[in-house]
């Protein structure tokens, strides 16, 4: 028994570790510090060189990349495919001379400090790969996401990640004896990436849509979230094995189903996967903080750091301006890009293994890119801080999120919901679609409405449906239950969009009225109202005397249902009685035996 305790899980080290994180976060957030340097704090000081709650910090460290890998693939849902073809002059002009300037400007830093020209180009290039982890956390905090200043950074981004590629091949050239190694090998490895990516491409056009289009049908919902963990952990492996970095696999596999009427499940089942792994990536980069490298080597690492980011910053502000963007958002790149990425230990230990640095050397340039991840938060307070003009946000160039603005989100396409549809496509309205039922899914497709996956019960996939940006919400589900969840979800989340609701009786009414909705009407009053009047009219009865028949008995309705809220059951009775012809409802009254109260309040609950 011993043994098997001293082998399970250290619940002492998770629980400090979640404590610290659990603390530090709010502190730094709300010194206006942001989360991730709240982060790297709660590691530096759990970890190896704080109070040792942490041993082995690299092994942490591999397991959490998986954050960075499902953040990416988040990210690529939102990057439909004609979105990301716009932004290819920015990924190959604009990231490309980013790279290329700050190469050159970095690669002098080493050599200017006594080291070989190759081992210097290396270290250089390992600091001009930004972090994609801190600096996409920094633009989803700050809300510029979806700002053409937020996208111009997404695509160096994009464009430092295909980079890795020809990197690593440059290391191994740049090796010992490197150079006379036939070409044969790097041909190989530039196509057997190219070869990857094209398998993912055609594994995403024609598998991934029929998979979780089956998954929906004949799975439950833990079976889509494992099917999703599948799809993202899948293409990061296969493009992995091509040597191509696993995050870039899991942003295309993003961008193949962002178009995909299962993308806004996909987000919410992989959201609290990706917001808990890239916490944890955060604090393995704090806990891999070598303090004794630092104590022995503080002069050339401080210098280092130093110079690494003055020349940077000089590279991105310059290409910056180059491509007309204002000095505001040049500032505003620079500060936020200023530092070195995760991408850059991977290059570190391909240099390492090839003998092009030493651990001593490798050691060190891992510390200099952490220094550098620490101090961008603070770097950014300091820019918000003293450069207020710079960091105003400019409405004038904000961009719509892929939302419902100007759109009306229809939840259950059934029956209901396809006549009250068609009324608003007739008057040119837009609507989005979030249903379960994949048939339904498919006949709305081909009509050419947004349709999505998911659960309408589910606040995460409301707010991924754009749900805030709807003009109205129509309820349309014919599950009672359902719809009076939604309805108070949506009441509560967006109190400024109208709800509309089908209610599938009476009780159901009241239900949905206390919910607080726009409007309700159950699901077969006015078709048995016409239905009554064709009768009226086919037994002769003249319009007139119809129409008014029709006002009388919405009327009695309407107040019967207002009777009803406000607990009177008495006058919900007599309005039921009401109903009847003079002699029928007075025999009514006269004979009635005492269970007849309860059972006409039944029936008065039904209708």
């Amino acid at each position: 028994m011993a043994t098997e305790a001293a082998a399970g899980p250290d619940l002492a080290a998770a629980v400090t570790l979640l404590g610290a994180a659990v603390v530090a976060v709010p502190l730094f957030r709300r010194a206006g510090l942001g989360s991730v340097l709240g982060y790297l704090a709660a590691g530096l000081v759990m970890g190896p060189f704080g109070f040792h709650v942490i041993q082995d910090p690299e092994a942490m460290l591999h397991v959490a990349e998986l954050g960075v890998v499902l953040f990416l693939f988040i990210i690529g849902l939102e990057m439909e495919p004609r979105r990301l073809w716009s932004m290819r002059r920015d990924i190959f002009g604009l990231g490309l001379a980013q790279v290329l300037l700050c190469m050159a400007l970095l690669s002098w830093v080493g050599v200017a400090l006594g080291y070989s020209l190759a081992t210097s180009l290396v270290a250089g290039t390992g600091f001009v790969l930004t972090s994609t982890a801190i600096v996409m956390q920094m633009l989803n905090e700050r809300g510029d996401l979806h700002r053409p200043k937020g996208q111009h950074i997404v695509s160096i981004l994009l464009l430092e990640d295909l980079a890795i590629v020809p990197l690593l091949a440059l290391v191994a050239f740049l090796a010992p004896g490197g150079a006379e190694v036939g070409g044969s090998d790097r041909a190989w490895s530039i196509a057997l990436g190219l070869g990857a990516i094209a398998l993912l491409i055609l594994a995403g056009r024609y598998l991934l849509n029929p998979l979780f289009r089956g998954l929906a049908t004949f799975g439950g919902r833990e079976v889509m979230t494992a099917g999703a963990l599948l799809v993202v952990l899948g293409s990061a492996l296969l493009l992995q094995a091509g040597g191509l970095s696993a995050a870039m696999g899991a942003f295309l596999a993003g961008v193949l189903l962002s178009e995909s009427t299962f993308r806004h499940q996909l987000e919410a089942d992989i959201e609290p996967f990706r917001g808990l792994l890239l916490g944890l990536f955060f604090l393995a980069v704090g806990m891999s903080l070598d303090l004794s490298v630092i104590a022995q080597e503080w002069p050339a690492i401080l210098l280092t750091v130093v110079l690494y980011i003055l020349l940077k910053s000089l590279g991105i502000y310059v290409v910056a301006r180059a491509f007309r963007a204002s000095h505001p958002e040049a500032l505003e790149r620079t500060v936020l890009m200023a530092q070195g990425g995760e991408f850059a230990f991977v290059l570190y230990g391909a240099a390492l293994a090839v003998g092009l640095i030493d651990a001593r050397g490798s050691a060190m340039l891992t510390a200099i890119i952490i220094l550098s991840m620490i101090l961008t938060p603070l770097g950014l307070y300091l820019h918000d801080r003293f450069a207020s003009g710079a960091a105003a946000a400019d409405d004038s160039d904000m961009e719509a999120p892929d939302g419902l603005r100007n759109s009306v989100l229809l939840i259950g396409y059934g029956r209901f919901g396809q006549i009250a549809s068609q009324v608003l496509l007739t008057r040119g309205w837009s609507i989005s679609i979030i249903d379960t039922d994949t048939d339904m899914i498919r006949v709305a497709g081909f009509m050419g409405m947004k349709v999505h996956f998911g659960d309408g019960a589910r606040l995460d996939i409301l707010h991924a449906a754009g749900a805030s940006e709807a003009r109205a919400i129509l309820i349309c589900v014919d599950r009672p239950e359902a719809a009076t969840r939604i309805a108070e979800i949506c009441k509560a989340e967006f109190p400024l969009v109208p709800v509309l609701a089908r209610a599938y009786d009476r009780a159901h009414a009241l239900a949905l009225v206390r919910a607080g909705v726009d409007f309700q009407i159950r699901e077969m009053f006015e078709s048995a109202l016409t239905f009554g009047a064709r009768a009226l009219d086919d037994l002769g009865e003249a319009p007139e005397v119809v129409e008014q028949v029709l006002e009388e008995v919405r009327k009695r309705d309407a107040d019967r249902l207002a009777a009803q809220m406000a607990g009177d059951i008495t006058s919900g009775r007599e309005l039921l009685l009401s109903n009847l012809p003079d002699h029928l409802r007075d025999a009514a009254r006269a004979s009635a035996p005492p269970g007849l109260a309860g059972a006409l309040q039944g029936v008065s609950e039904r209708t």
